[in-house]
């Protein structure tokens, strides 16, 4: 697989996993369908069915790898449009303008596309904002930046941590990578000049640590900073929380499709829309990163069998030069963007445990910006037990759909617990419980469940201390 091939795959193919291999939504009987082109160039999708009850879901889309197909986009699969067109819900999504770390046009263009809707069909009577991935962040940036224009939220598998902290976790892992695995090469972790040829070094450290038991050590403590998860495949069990072998493993399949692509490929993009680097890493503590890690027991055990000193290792990371923000770049990642909690329409988020791409971290970090706000009583997270980013069933996404129409319709939450909303998944049949595949449908069953994740390794929110000892980051956010 080539690099670029693999950069494609990392951020498309993970970016809902399973649901790509759908074919092309099928033409839907008495659905009107509009599309077009925005000023900026994006194109933009609207279906309203003949039986339009009112209610629109403005769908934003994840990541598109630059280079990749950029059609618009108003649902996340087939199956879940054929079901929202079919119970009355219209939908509706742009392309953004651009691809890659789109944000500072997708939310524009998501509001162009709701002013488009009002002139082409009429006003909705309710909108809600919903999407996957770097749409899950775009989801929560819209309901925060144009509060008026929505009645509630659903993000999914999200990057609700914010654009600083998700970038900043990746530096973490890029600089442990070089410090450990690839010192005195000329591996770039920041100001990437040439991500084609920089991935490939970092693939080649990568392989070469894979083979040795001190190597497995060393990328066992990398993922460990960024909380890896050691999970991958969405149809597997869980490996045995003391099977660190296996765990490792997944990890080192995660850094070879996901994390290399991203850390030292794809920030490349990010740098040249910033106008430089936004991430830092100054006054980080790597061994606190590590105690507070998912992957603790697994870094202690993988040394151990190595023969390798922990403490050796974690004062080289210490002692290696840190990294400095440029600030206009931060000021940018700040602005596209990180969060402030101001929430006050209801929102109902879903994640996987095992995600690999997107932690399942980003929801503890959003719950924490919110609940200082004070604004949690808007707030429910629900998570599904299972590997792989969005690997969440037409099903699972229907019966969070159902919940949060539930909280709008009454002005209470209903049951949210994992035996009803697993009841509510299965209710709506064998053909949206699975994934659809080249083969037909694979079965799975409906998997929420009672969790509560971890801190998030290094948050930023617009109410934490950096960002208020920073006179141009306060001033973005309407911060009490």
């Amino acid at each position: 697989m080539s690099s670029t091939t693999k950069i494609i795959f990392s951020f498309a193919s993970q970016g809902i996993l399973f649901l790509t291999l759908s074919p092309a939504a099928p033409a839907q009987s008495g659905v009107l369908a509009r599309q077009g082109t925005l000023p900026d160039g994006a194109t933009y999708l609207i279906e309203v069915p003949a039986n339009w009850n009112g209610t629109l879901f403005l769908y934003s889309h994840g990541y598109v790898a630059p280079g990749s197909s950029n059609p618009a986009q108003d649902v996340g699969d087939p199956a879940t449009r054929a079901y929202m067109l079919s119970s009355g819900f219209a939908l509706a999504g742009s392309s953004y303008a651009t691809t890659g770390w789109a944000i500072h046009e997708a939310l524009p263009d998501q509001i162009s596309v709701l002013d488009l809707f009002n002139q082409l069909v009429g006003p909705p009577t309710r909108t809600i904002a919903w999407g996957h991935s770097l749409g899950g962040m775009v989801t929560a940036g819209l309901i925060q930046r144009y509060p008026g224009r929505f009645d509630a939220a659903l993000p999914m598998c999200g990057v609700l941590s914010g654009g600083v902290a998700t970038w900043n976790t990746a530096l973490d892992f890029g600089f442990a990578f070089k410090a450990l695995l690839a010192p005195g090469t000329g591996l770039q972790v920041v100001n990437i000049s040439d991500p084609v040829g920089n991935l490939l070094l970092a693939e080649g450290a990568l392989a070469a640590a894979q083979a040795t038991p001190q190597g497995r050590a060393r990328l066992a403590l990398i993922a460990a900073l960024a909380d890896g998860p050691g999970w991958l495949i969405p149809a597997s069990r869980e490996p045995a929380p003391t099977d660190f072998a296996a765990q490792e493993f997944n990890q080192f399949v995660l850094a070879q499709t996901i994390d290399l692509p991203y850390v030292f490929s794809a920030r490349a993009e990010l740098e040249f829309r910033a106008g430089g680097n936004p991430s830092f890493n100054t006054g980080v503590d790597y061994s606190s990163l590590l105690a507070n890690s998912i992957d603790r027991d697994e870094v202690i055990a993988l040394y151990q069998r190595a023969g390798l000193d922990l403490n050796t290792d974690l004062q080289t990371l210490q002692n290696t030069p840190r990294i400095s923000a440029d600030p206009n770049a931060l000021h940018y990642l700040e602005a596209n963007i990180i969060f402030d909690g101001q929430i006050h329409i209801p929102v109902l988020t879903l994640h996987t445990k095992g995600d690999g791409l997107v932690l399942v971290q980003n929801e503890s970090a959003y719950s924490n910006v919110v609940t200082e706000a004070g604004n949690s009583a808007f707030l429910r997270q629900t998570f599904v037990d299972r590997a792989g980013h969005c690997a969440i069933t037409p099903a699972e996404s229907i019966a969070a759909v159902r919940a949060l129409l539930f909280r709008l319709n009454t002005g209470t939450w209903g049951p949210l617990d994992p035996n009803s909303m697993n009841a509510a998944a299965s209710a709506t049949g064998y053909n949206l419980n699975g994934f659809p595949t080249p083969l037909g449908l694979l079965p799975v069953p409906p998997a929420y469940f009672e969790f509560t994740p971890t801190q998030y390794p290094r948050p930023f929110d617009a109410l934490g201390g950096e960002c208020q000892s920073d006179p141009v980051c306060p001033a973005q956010f309407a911060v009490p």
